[in-house]
């Protein structure tokens, strides 16, 4: 008996179907940010990151034209298992670079041709940040027509390239809408801003999509880096509208204060909405988009989605960018974390934790949530890997050192 069937005998034990969690896990897609291999520098050369957000480092061998950011990415997507797409910002255009409300699918034509060569999907996002056509800091709620029209625009064909990019892969594409909106001191008037972004959201989705192959969400933040004190598109904002206007909310796992618990939210969306939307990232303190480990906090977010059978009613992406180590490294990492998130959920006994829980055993509840802790799963995950023809843990760090030496060092 190998170790893998030993692993899988004992998971039988507790009534796990081990071979449908294995299945389950490799039709899952998750949604990889292109911008960790640039620290989201895009295409433009629009200048500085702006919008209270940082990219923190300068490690050797950033990406900057498409060639070397594809060439890094298929690097990364070699080493990680499971069902994956690619998660776009309008800021990298493939193909003539124009101004960002001027955009069509034309514009990353490469990324279309990429995405069809290695069976991945694709994911979009308007840019509403590093750009000269904000307004005192703002875009969709500024205080000025002509700059709201512009991001109105923008937005609207984004909707547009993400309709395309669904065509084009056969894959259901996320088109979300976040905007860093918000001031460093406190605001003389908070509802005026957000009846401004309301607005402007529903001039947006008044434009006819097709919801059969777009979902469309929006994304709150608690702060950025100069807008302490004041973001427009907070939580209850962006909830309220998403419900009342049913397209999807997006909960960033960094956007919320450090007390809260972002897996907590997901259940109470599901009683209202048909699809919701993930970005797996890791605070440290504040929105410090560390790379994702493999703690308690993302084990509880695919808790959530895998025992109230969200998975296939959730758009997932992951959304982090450290410059401090090898990028490629750190998409592998993350990435390979979250797989590891969704395996372990689905490898969860849940119909006997929910039948202690409904027959009030709390004891028994509390007793079998650590005894199944010691699972091996570590030689499940093996076997997902051999199977989805990746290396193992311990095995796949050699290829990105390789790479480093070979490639990434001699990147002026």
């Amino acid at each position: 008996m190998t170790d893998f069937e030993k692993a899988k005998k004992a998971y039988e034990g507790y009534g796990v179907d081990v071979e449908g969690a294995l299945k389950k896990a490799s039709q899952t897609p998750i949604s990889l940010q292109c911008w960790q291999l640039d620290d989201v520098a895009g295409f433009e050369n629009s200048g500085d990151l702006t919008g209270g957000i940082q990219a923190t480092g300068n490690y050797p061998g950033r990406a900057k034209n498409f060639e070397e950011l594809t060439e890094d990415l298929s690097v990364a997507l070699s080493l990680i298992p499971g069902k994956k797409k690619i998660n776009l910002h309008a800021i990298y255009e493939s193909d003539d670079v124009v101004d960002r409300k001027d955009i069509t699918a034309k514009n990353f034509a490469r990324w279309i041709a990429y995405a069809k060569q290695n069976d991945l999907g694709l994911d979009f996002n308007p840019t509403c940040f590093s750009s000269g056509h904000m307004f005192d800091g703002c875009s969709l709620s500024a205080n000025d027509e002509a700059t709201r029209q512009y991001w109105i625009e923008h937005c609207v064909n984004s909707i547009k390239v993400s309709e395309d990019f669904a065509k084009a892969t056969g894959q259901r594409c996320l088109c979300n809408i976040w905007v860093p909106d918000g001031m460093k001191e406190d605001p003389a008037d908070r509802l005026g801003p957000r009846m401004r972004l309301k607005d402007s959201l529903d001039k947006i989705l008044s434009v006819p999509y097709d919801k059969s192959l777009v979902d469309v969400a929006v994304e709150s933040k608690v702060f950025g880096i100069g807008l302490e004190s004041y973001t427009v598109g907070s939580n209850e904002f962006y909830v309220s509208y998403a419900v009342s206007r049913q397209i999807l909310c997006l909960l960033d796992m960094g956007h919320y204060h450090p007390t809260e618990n972002v897996a907590d939210k997901i259940s109470s969306l599901l009683c209202y909405l048909p699809r919701i939307a993930l970005h797996l990232s890791r605070p440290v303190r504040w929105d410090s988009d560390h790379v994702i480990r493999y703690n308690d906090d993302l084990r509880a977010v695919f808790d959530e989605l895998v025992r109230n059978g969200a998975l296939d009613r959730t758009d997932i992406g992951l959304d982090f960018f450290d410059a401090s180590i090898n990028r490629v490294a750190a998409l592998v990492i993350g990435s390979r974390n979250a797989q590891k998130a969704l395996l372990n959920s689905l490898l969860t006994p849940w119909a006997l934790l929910k039948k202690a829980q409904d027959e009030h055993d709390h004891t028994k509840l509390l007793e079998l949530s650590e005894d199944i802790k010691t699972l091996p799963f570590g030689e499940i995950f093996a076997e997902y890997c051999r199977r989805q023809n990746v290396p193992e843990d311990g095995a796949w760090y050699k290829t990105v050192e390789e790479y480093e030496n070979k490639v990434l060092k001699t990147r002026k």
